[in-house]
């Protein structure tokens, strides 16, 4: 039906006849002649109808927007003065012969050029929103980011392998999407949150480098950057330590950015323990565009008579220094504001001194109301170790050790961005590694795996399975950039008795992991190999490709927050019949009324 995209159009083309089929992106009539600009996937092309053929004309005279037409025209310049340097075919125009409108439309929800809709509204409609040009350029980066991974990976020996989407559940991390069996009565299959089982079983059954750009699901609390149902570039290979695994990553993504965005990403990527990460920035993906750094200043404060700061301190706390250059120029309503920013993450509060002269440490160099109950050495202590000088102002956190992490590591990325702390590097890419095997539950008086329970420890570690879990460290390793972890992975366990102690360090006994996992501690014991792996978020990474400032504007037909789908309507009720056939029966909340008695 057509010769050319209307993107692809260019000088080279001119005096050519073309056809070209598109929507109505816009319809102006200037007094006669009439000009159309024809959208499809690749861009515009302006189309010019004049009244010399008249029947054509008239069908132009009734075209309007997101009619769907097809054209055929010569392709000519541009007349002096019009070129639209901005498109791609804007120094040329199609002067149309032949007009067919291949079916009209009615008016849109909303015009593609409106870029302050609701999100909701989008959604909604999102048939219509895909056809804006973002989304279009969006989905389309997407395809290629895509690709890319897949010529690296099949370049280097992976084999594409698809995984099963129905699959057991074993609920040891989010919860799972369950899926009713007919035929099988009251049980229920799981879809997956993560390929992991049987990429390893993969590992096993000798395939030796296996990939799958695959969805995965997760029924859990959502944020701007989370979905219910989300795609993972997984990768799992044999053979290869954890340095190997890394670097040969670390080479795919930088091959990715370089294909995709013509972006050169560090070679090597620059690598820090998870110790370090939350020491320096509160974070395990640190955002290292961001300048600004925290401090640990817990023992020199552990016995001013500043109960806020000693207490945390000397009971298994942290006290934290955030400096920022030139910030006692901040307002007390700015201040004020960041205090209230901070208890989101489980902060009383925000303790801070001005800098006034930092040649005088007491309360005529120093200004806060908390300076009269530091001694003196706890102040020199802040200022050598922060480095303050005077006109800078320090923020400090003070409270259990997560907390103070997650308060001042969201306040340090927070006023980087907001007031300039940045270094002026458009990506930076992190590797943290040496990741704690386990985190205590206080809560469930167990320890959880930080990653997944088929991490490997690392070596000289695995005596402290039964022993100590706290000290075990993992051959664990994720990759961040400009603060949000793109990718992680580990090397697995590929021992039985290794995954038996993991298991037990976690309160799973015998008997539950048989349950559970048989089928994996069986294979095991058939000549398992070393490997180990990494899931790549493919949304997330797109999504900062794009600078989109939601992960839903690079998923064709995302879900809302609430994981609802406008634009279909689910999830949505069944009817009983189909109830009937699962042997499902719903438990509804039955409202009475209580008649009250007249007097």
């Amino acid at each position: 039906m057509r010769t050319h995209y209307c993107g692809q159009l260019n000088a080279s083309l001119i005096d050519q006849t073309v056809t070209l089929c598109g929507w109505a992106h816009r319809r102006r009539d200037h007094g006669g002649v009439i000009f159309i600009d024809l959208r499809d996937r690749a861009g515009l092309a302006q189309v010019v109808c004049d009244p010399d053929r008249a029947e054509m004309f008239a069908l132009a005279e009734s075209v309007r927007n997101e009619f769907v037409l097809r054209v055929t025209g010569k392709v000519r310049h541009r007349p002096a003065g019009t070129v639209n340097a901005n498109l791609a075919s804007g120094e040329i125009e199609i002067l149309c012969h032949e007009l067919e409108i291949l079916n009209p439309a009615v008016t849109p929800p909303f015009s593609l050029d409106d870029d302050n809709l609701s999100e909701n509204v989008r959604l909604t409609h999102r048939v219509i929103d895909l056809r804006r040009p973002q989304m279009q350029k969006n989905l389309m980066l997407r395809y290629r980011t895509t690709m890319a991974f897949r010529r690296f990976l099949d370049a280097n020996g992976f084999i594409d392998i698809e995984t099963p989407m129905l699959t057991k559940s074993t609920p040891e991390g989010a919860r799972d999407y369950l899926v009713p069996s007919r035929v099988q009565p009251g049980q229920f299959f799981a879809l997956p949150q993560s390929p992991q089982l049987f990429k390893q079983l993969l590992m096993v059954a000798g395939f030796d480098r296996y990939y799958q750009i695959v969805k995965c699901f997760r029924d859990e609390d959502l944020r701007a950057d989370r979905q219910p149902e989300f795609t993972q570039v997984d990768i799992e290979t044999s053979f290869m330590d954890e340095q190997q695994i890394m670097a040969l990553m670390e080479a795919m993504i930088r091959t990715v950015f370089e294909e995709t965005l013509a972006v050169e990403l560090p070679n090597p990527f620059p690598r820090m323990s998870y110790a370090e990460a939350m020491q320096r920035y509160g974070s395990d993906k640190p955002d290292l565009r961001v300048t600004l750094e925290l401090v640990d200043v817990t023992d020199a404060v552990a016995d001013v008579a500043f109960k806020v700061f000693s207490g945390p301190a000397s009971s298994g706390g942290r006290v934290a220094a955030l400096r920022i250059p030139n910030g006692a120029s901040l307002t007390r309503s700015e201040i004020d504001g960041y205090a209230e920013f901070v208890k989101i993450y489980g902060a009383k509060g925000l303790a801070y001194i001005k800098v006034n002269d930092a040649s005088k440490l007491n309360e005529e160099g120093l200004q806060s109301p908390i300076v009269k109950n530091l001694h003196a050495a706890a102040l020199k202590a802040i200022v050598e170790r922060t480095g303050a000088q005077s006109g800078d102002l320090i923020f400090f956190g003070a409270d259990k050790t997560k907390i103070v992490n997650d308060a001042i590591g969201a306040l340090r990325i927070k006023l980087g961005h907001e007031k300039g702390y940045l270094n002026g590097k458009a990506w930076e890419p992190l590797w943290v590694v040496d990741f704690p095997m386990f985190e205590y539950d206080e809560e469930g008086k167990r320890w959880n795996a930080c990653h997944h329970p088929f991490t490997a420890p690392k070596a000289g570690h695995e005596d402290f399975l039964a022993t100590d879990p706290g000290r075990c460290l993992a051959k664990a390793y994720d990759l961040a950039l400009n603060g949000s972890e793109i990718g992680g992975g580990s090397v697995r366990i590929h021992r039985e008795e290794v995954q038996s102690k993991v298991f037990r360090a976690l309160g799973i006994g015998a008997e539950e992991a048989r349950l559970k996992f048989g089928f994996l501690l069986d294979a095991l014991k058939y000549g398992a190999p070393p490997h180990g792996g990494l899931a790549f978020g493919l949304d997330r990474i797109v999504t900062m490709m794009t600078g989109a400032e939601s992960i839903r504007d690079v998923i064709a037909f995302p879900k809302t927050q609430r994981a609802q789908c406008l634009l279909t309507d689910a999830p949505s009720p069944v009817d009983e019949k189909q109830l009937r056939e699962l042997h499902i029966r719903l438990r509804q909340k039955v409202e009475t009324q209580v008649e009250v008695g007249k007097s």
